[in-house]
């Protein structure tokens, strides 16, 4: 069985994003109105950002888990120009997070320990590594001559 290091990550986080879509996560209300961070000038420009970020917050914990909020934060930050010097770096907005946890914690993919932040659930590590043995083999059947050793 294939794991999530296997497989290339915008290719796992797009059908993840599609799969999570249809399990009925539910984005809120005021989604199309917010920036992801101080760091951002505009909003995103992806209608389906919503499902993207909770498949790639769900990638992060299986990979760097178990993490925290303020983690993923400084994860998904990114640098705000200042005046004429360099960018200094800014976390992103912590209710995007915290909104998306919420809803994988629903879904019973990822739980919560205490005083160490978010961790995988079974059920999710199996959900990653099943569409990640699915990738794999659409991969390997795409191209022959790819060599898989996992």
């Amino acid at each position: 069985m294939a794991k999530v290091y296997d497989v290339p990550a915008d290719v796992l986080i797009d059908k993840l994003a599609v799969m999570l879509r249809d399990e009925g996560i539910v984005a809120p209300a005021w989604i199309p109105f917010v920036k992801t961070g101080s760091h951002a000038d505009k909003p995103p420009q992806n209608r389906d950002w919503w499902h993207v970020r909770c498949a790639s917050i769900l990638r992060k914990i299986y990979l760097h888990g178990p993490i925290g909020v303020n983690g993923l934060r400084s994860e998904y930050g990114g640098g705000k120009p200042s005046g004429y010097g360099a960018a200094h770096h800014r976390d992103a907005g912590g209710a995007i997070i915290r909104n998306a946890i919420h809803g994988l914690e629903k879904l019973g993919y990822v739980e919560k320990l205490d005083k160490k932040g978010r961790a995988i659930s079974k059920t999710g590590m199996k959900k990653l590594d099943m569409l990640a043995t699915v990738i794999l083999g659409e991969m390997t059947a795409q191209n022959p001559q790819l060599r898989v050793y996992a």
